[in-house]
């Protein structure tokens, strides 16, 4: 029955948490993206997105602030609920924001609002051993997680602006540790933001669950960024890790579809949207 459900009407089934794991374990690189709106949601989800993240990027790229700190649970619910009603097949996940997840029964009664309100089917939050707790007691309640690891944007004011990470042996060694705490903890996924390529590919290496990269070189098992990003809306200075996929192309369903096929085909990202 509930393979019925899940397929009736659809071409595909609906990505879960056990197709992102077998697309990990098959070699498939996994596509993700941010989206804000039930519109872009429609195409992101045609153009054969496998995640979108309800990012609390858009913080910048839609509320106009200099960084994601801003962000309320509020602002990711609203969001949340527009693009759940575009989405057919693709798994949604919802950012966490800036200190709505200090302890963990706050942690969990936040991420039952972006579940049951917001249309989530995940939760991401920023955070090495400092938030294994906090996975261990979502998951406890079936709540799935995606860890945040390197570059934590809502860290931005603690550690003096947007850099990369990991680049000292020892601190690339205490991220891949933390990394395989929080898989033990119960996360589901590992996003890594802005690391060199190797210890994007050594974290990979070491944990069971999927690791998604931003700016976290070629050999992580998927890809994400900022719709806005590929789509060469945002205006001013871009991160290295950026590529326009729109340039050259007719519409936004065609530079989505663009980039979807070059992380499959793991043409994205090439050495200059890297870091070593």
């Amino acid at each position: 029955m509930y393979t019925q459900l899940e397929q009736r009407g659809m071409a595909e089934p609906p990505v879960n948490v056990s197709t992102l794991r077998r697309m990990k374990a098959e070699g498939e690189p996994i596509a993700c993206l941010t989206a804000y709106d039930a519109s872009y949601a429609v195409l992101v989800d045609a153009a054969g997105t496998d995640l979108v993240l309800i990012g609390d990027s858009l913080g910048m790229v839609i509320q106009g602030h200099d960084t994601t700190v801003p962000v309320k649970v509020n602002d990711i619910i609203y969001h949340g609920r527009n693009v759940a009603r575009g989405l057919r097949r693709v798994f949604l996940v919802a950012d966490m924001p800036f200190m709505s997840y200090t302890e963990p029964a706050q942690a969990l009664d936040n991420a039952v609002r972006l579940m049951q309100e917001g249309g989530a089917m995940m939760v991401k939050l920023e955070g090495g051993d400092d938030q294994v707790e906090i996975v261990e007691h979502l998951a406890r309640h079936d709540i799935p997680v995606c860890a945040h690891l390197g570059l934590k944007p809502q860290s931005v004011h603690k550690i003096g602006g947007f850099k990369v990470q990991g680049r000292d042996p020892g601190k690339a060694q205490e991220m891949c540790d933390a990394a395989r705490r929080l898989q033990d903890a119960g996360a589901d996924i590992v996003l890594l933001e802005c690391v060199p390529n190797e210890v994007g590919a050594m974290i990979r290496d070491a944990l069971e669950v999927p690791v998604i990269g931003i700016g976290a070189g070629p050999d992580v098992d998927g890809q994400i960024l900022v719709l806005y990003d590929i789509l060469d809306i945002t205006q001013g200075r871009t991160p290295r890790f950026v590529k326009n996929f729109q340039a050259g192309l007719d519409s936004p369903l065609a530079a989505i579809e663009a980039y979807v096929r070059a992380v499959k085909d793991r043409t994205y990202p090439e050495a200059e949207h890297c870091f070593s």
